[in-house]
């Protein structure tokens, strides 16, 4: 009897183990378990650990498509790449540039003809409010040529050759802003890989996670005014460890964003293109962040 009811107590002992392991297991697969892949209502996403440059998520994102304003990314990054750069160094403002903001109703950083903005001010001007007449003045002054039309031509082509040094194969800029002339387009994955290399540049980094701010500019008759600038990217002001980058829209780009957020020691940078609307668009950023840092 004694042998006997020590057997069943060992059996008894060995099925609580048996299942608090099975349990255990369980709770632990749940714990660990992948996130689900998003779903977003942009046309095209493509997100990637910024530190190791592993794939998150992806959606069409190598597809081709219009980009609007996030072309001012390379406009930018080709700027800050120029050797020896002042980026004090003063640019007049043309009555050209206003004269294309008017003519394209384009987004303007509101530059008047006859100021004297530095490089870095129109840094500013060209990546918060999103001015096309920054974007206009920063490749007249960087293009080579004895004629304006021949410096954008040859701003846009180092815009392009910058490009293909990135590797960036499904990727073809014809402007300097992203007002397109027929053939300007990008991917999420080429754009995701220019932000990366852009922020690798302290001056770009600082700019593009600014939320607003207010420059002193010098006139045309040698006094001084002051041109105040919002960020229109409020991925900024709505998301914790926001960093960057920059907004898109248009006709035929729709909404798109290129993101970048770190939290802790991870960085998570990314695009979208083709949101429906600036509310899909913020929306859908907010899952593939949400989603990076939780993979």
């Amino acid at each position: 009897m004694i042998t006997s009811t020590l057997g069943v107590r060992r059996a008894v002992t060995v099925t609580v183990t048996a299942s608090a392991v099975l349990a255990g297991g369980i709770f632990t697969g749940q714990a660990y378990a992948a996130p689900p892949t998003p779903s977003i209502t942009a046309q095209g996403g493509f997100v990637m650990n910024n530190g190791t440059g592993t794939t998150l998520f992806g959606k069409a994102a190598d597809t081709r498509r219009s980009t609007g304003s996030t072309t001012k990314i390379m406009t930018a990054k080709v700027v800050l790449a120029q050797r020896g750069l002042n980026l004090d160094a003063k640019v007049t403002i043309d009555k050209a540039y206003s004269d294309y903001i008017v003519s394209k109703n384009a987004s303007s950083a509101r530059l008047i003809v006859g100021d004297k903005v530095t490089v870095r001010q129109l840094l500013y001007g060209l990546m918060l409010p999103s001015g096309c007449d920054a974007a206009y003045a920063l490749a007249d002054k960087f293009g080579t040529g004895t004629t304006r039309a021949a410096r954008i031509k040859s701003f846009i082509g180092k815009m392009n050759t910058e490009a293909r040094n990135l590797g960036m194969r499904n990727t073809h800029f014809d402007s300097f802003d992203g007002i397109s002339n027929g053939s300007n387009y990008s991917t999420p994955r080429d754009l995701t890989k220019l932000a990366s290399s852009a922020m690798k540049n302290p001056t770009f980094r600082t700019v593009v996670a600014t939320k607003s701010t207010k420059q002193k500019v010098t006139t045309k008759t040698g006094g001084y005014r002051y041109m105040s600038w919002s960020n229109t990217n409020k991925l900024l002001s709505t998301y914790s460890g926001a960093i960057g980058v920059k907004t898109g829209s248009g006709p035929q780009a729709k909404y798109c964003l290129v993101f970048a957020a770190t939290r802790g020691s991870k960085t998570v940078i990314g695009a979208v293109l083709a949101s429906p609307s600036e509310a899909n668009r913020a929306t859908d950023v907010k899952k593939l962040l949400d989603y990076g840092f939780a993979r």
